[in-house]
């Protein structure tokens, strides 16, 4: 069950600490549309390795108050009040999609940015729009194109485009689910989310209360990745992991490899994977993620 923190700005902020009790802290990052539930899986794997999760939902999702006109720079104050308020001094950053695009430029900036971030992982993460020598939604599934045309023609635009399909999204069950989003899921990760093993339902579920006021989280996100980020790929001093699949339809292939060519060098891990897809590429690798996460930060 979430609780909720009064930020500085007098905004609200839904957040949850799980995992090992004492553990060193992860701040986890949820997908888009989202909320603050972590993975069941990743909460177990914490579990075992001995990390705090701590995760919140971003601004206009859930019960988090709404900051429009957002960049994805302005997500590091957000997780610099929380983390001052839990008392953590030191920590790591990981997101993964699950759902949408947005938690690799967030996972990026507070490895540039957030105070006392000693490593970052990066799952299934998008590049800046206006990317030199990327077409930005080339390879993407017919749903992202659609809802990105339409954030290019205004707000008010991609605010029907949200709230209709928040509409598809909140009537259904988990197969419901994977049919509206099925123009963004190639075959691989359709088996992933229906196989039984809770990741449909986890999907399912913080989809669900990401979206449960409005469409908001989703609309800002959207928008704030039209915009310059706020920071540079430069100022990034501690490691990074960046995972990405070649089967991805949310966030296409060519995203992470124009991640990996931008990064700082010297402190990047990547792994750009054949036949993995934007939701298979996560599933059964937590402890192998979190392993390398933990050795790059040399804890």
């Amino acid at each position: 069950m979430a609780q909720q923190l009064n930020l500085p700005d007098g905004r609200n902020l839904d957040y949850l600490v799980s995992g090992a009790k004492d553990g060193f802290p992860l701040v986890w990052i949820h997908g888009t549309p989202g909320a603050y539930m972590p993975p069941p899986s990743l909460v177990t794997a914490c579990e075992k390795k001995g990390i705090m999760v701590i995760s919140f939902s971003r601004a206009g999702y859930g019960g988090s108050t709404r900051k429009q006109g957002r960049q994805i720079v302005d997500y590091v104050a957000d997780t610099q009040a929380l983390i001052d308020h839990l008392g953590v001094e030191r920590c790591l950053v990981g997101g993964w999609s699950g759902g949408g695009m947005f938690p690799c430029p967030h996972a990026l900036v507070s490895a540039a940015r957030l105070r006392g971030c000693v490593a970052a992982l990066c799952v299934a993460g998008v590049a800046l729009y206006d990317a030199e020598g990327l077409d930005f939604l080339a390879g993407q599934g017919e749903d992202n194109i659609v809802e990105f045309n339409a954030a290019l023609r205004g707000i008010d635009e991609l605010q029907k485009f949200c709230a209709i399909s928040r509409t598809e999204m909140l009537k259904g069950d988990v197969a419901g689910m994977v049919e509206a989003m099925s123009s963004l899921l190639p075959d691989v990760d359709k088996d992933a989310l229906m196989n039984g093993n809770g990741m449909g339902e986890y999907l399912h579920g913080t989809i669900n209360e990401g979206l449960k006021i409005s469409a908001n989280g989703w609309v800002d996100d959207t928008m704030s990745s039209l915009k310059p980020w706020g920071f540079e790929l430069s100022e990034i001093k501690v490691p990074v992991i960046v995972y990405q699949g070649s089967e991805d339809k949310m966030v296409p292939y060519a995203h992470g490899e124009w991640l990996v060519n931008h990064l700082p060098q010297e402190k990047l891990s990547k792994h750009l994977m054949q036949g993995q897809g934007h939701v298979s590429i996560f599933i059964g690798q937590e402890d192998t993620m979190l392993d390398e996460l933990l050795d790059v930060a040399k804890l």
